[in-house]
This record gives C-alpha cells, structure tokens and sequence, in this order.
C-alpha cells in the first residue's frame, strides 16, 4: 500500500511536470514580420494594415540558365521574386540566384557563369547595404567558384492585406507573456513626455518619428522599428574599389550594381554619399535617392513597419528603378 501511494505520488509529480512543460510551450505569440518577432511586439500595435498591390504568380518565375536575359544574384530582397515582375511585364528573363547558393563572386566567375549556359548582357549583383561590404571583401578574396543550388520553390506572391484574424502561431507561451510585458512596458514608456526611443529590444530599436503617420500606416505609426544592425555610417570607399575588382572579373558582361539602402538610413540617415558615388562611377541605380523621394512624397509603408524588408510597393519602385537605368 505504501508503494502504491509512492508510486502514484511518482506518477501524479511527473505527469505535472509534462504539463507544465507542455503549458510553457503551447503556442500564443503570432508573429508576421521579422522586427515584431526579434523585439517581441504584437502585430495588433505594429502590423501594417494598408492594402498592397497585388502580384501575378506567373510572372514570379526563375528563368534557366541558357534562356535568361539577365542573371540576378541578390540576397532575401531579391529572392523574393517580386521586383523581377516589371522585368517580366516587358519581356525580360530573369534567371534569379543566391549568395546563399553562390557563396561568393570569384575570380573564375566570367567562365563559370558562361558553362552554365548564360547567354545574356546584363549580371545584376544585389546586397542589401549592411552586408554588402563583407560580402565583396570575401569574394575578392575567392579563387574559385563554388555553387550549391538551392530547391526551388513554387512562386509565393505576398499578400496584399495581412489576414491577422487567422491564427499563425510561431511562439511558445513564454514568447507570448513577454510579449505582452513588452506591450505593456511600451505603454508606460510612451506616456512619458519626452520619449524618444527604446533600445532594450534585443536586436530592434524603437524611434519616434513626428511624421511617422505620414509613412506608415501600423497602428502605432508614430513609433517606427528598425534593425540594430543597420548601419548608421556610410559605406567606405573600399566598397567601391571592390566594385570595381568585380567588374573586371566579369569580363565581357554589364554589370549592374544595386544596393538596398537599409531601413533606418532611408528613414534616419539621409545624408550619407555611397549611392551618389556609386551612380557617378559605375552608372548603379540611386535607389537610395528614389527612395527618398518616395518618402518625400510621404509613400505609406514603402517599408513594412514591422519588417527590414520593404513592401510590394518597395519592391515594385526597385524594380523600376533597375529597369529605367539598364534599358532607358
């Protein structure tokens, strides 16, 4: 009889145990974009709620190697496929790779991107502006090439209105009490006066913008998220030089250089020369000057307010943009 009661003792305590595990890690926080998910936000106070172009599945396509006008070698901006559309709407192939499958621009790029069957003019090399220095820094370095394909996914066209009524749970229980600390603590925080920004946000930072409703259209459009890793200084000249090293790597091509202007200097740290020297030098597209004026014109969400990425807007602008300064 004792050991009967031990044993159920035993069985109740670890059962109890299991629950509580399974407590801790039932799903709660919902999050969509990626500055809401690092900063623990809710979506309900940062989530962008104006409607989006919407864009033609069939014209997402990566075209193959001996078909494509033009080959793209670009990070997450580009692997989204959206910007490729206005090339597609006038014709243009596009065949769309990735660092992650390319690694690095080496010193046999000409020949290799040749014996995969490329026919085409135009090579646009795409980084968005936090990584582009490491990344040209390590492919000046690099003798051979080496490729690693990445599976091929069917085209998945962004959506033009986030359905947040649905559940898309990506956060166990502890994500969601933090989450909601964090809602609660951003509430005292911004009943303060002279508040201004919040950095205790793990790899966010909060800005208060005075035009914020102007641009975005969350909630809480005053109070603007962004990466702590974008850059607050400009891009070097050693960039540049770099460009250039690459350029004559890709002997008997036009190269196209495009850099995506991070988050925070589109929004922040105007000022900064890079694009204006890259335009001069190698004919690259300004799109932090398009950008810009994008925003002058108080464009809403041309980043997504609770992303690092932009819009299908942005990603339409952009696709102009590269278009007008290769074919016009």
């Amino acid at each position: 009889m004792k050991h009967a009661k031990f044993f159920s003792i035993f069985v109740v305590t670890v059962v109890g145990l299991y629950g509580s595990v399974g407590f801790y890690c039932l799903p709660l926080a919902s999050f969509e974009g990626d500055l809401t998910r690092m900063a623990k936000l809710p979506e309900s106070l940062f989530g962008w709620t104006k409607e989006q172009p919407a864009i033609n599945p069939t014209l997402m396509q990566s075209a193959e190697w001996q078909d494509a006008d033009v080959l793209a070698i670009g990070d997450s901006f580009t692997n989204a496929q959206v910007w490729q559309t206005v090339f597609a709407q006038h014709g243009v192939r596009i065949r769309t790779e990735s660092w992650a499958s390319m690694y690095n621009i080496c010193e046999d790029v000409s020949d290799w991107i040749r014996n995969r069957g490329f026919k085409g003019k135009y090579v646009i090399i795409e980084s968005a502006e936090k990584y582009i220095e490491g990344r040209l820094a390590q492919s000046v370095e690099c003798k051979h090439m080496v490729y690693h394909p990445l599976a091929v996914a069917p085209p998945h066209p962004p959506v033009t209105r986030p359905a947040r009524d649905v559940s898309n749970y990506s956060g166990s229980m502890s994500v969601g009490i933090q989450t909601e600390l964090n809602a609660l603590k951003y509430e005292q925080l911004t009943r303060m006066p002279d508040f201004q920004h919040w950095e205790d946000l793990d790899e966010v930072r909060m800005e208060r913008m005075k035009n914020g409703c102007d641009l975005f259209s969350h909630p809480r459009c005053n109070d603007v998220l962004f990466y702590k890793k974008d850059r607050i200084e400009d891009l070097n000249e050693n960039v540049l030089e770099d460009m250039e090293k690459t350029n004559i790597r890709l002997r008997g091509y036009t190269t196209v250089w495009v850099v995506i202007p991070d988050k925070a200097t589109v929004y922040l740290h105007t000022d900064k020369k890079f694009w204006d020297k890259a335009e001069r030098r190698f004919h690259a597209p300004n799109l932090l000057k398009d950008f810009q004026q994008a925003v002058r014109e108080k464009t809403v969400d041309l980043y997504l307010a609770n992303n690092t990425h932009v819009s299908t807007t942005g990603y339409l602008l952009m696709g102009n943009v590269i278009y007008n300064n290769m074919y016009h």
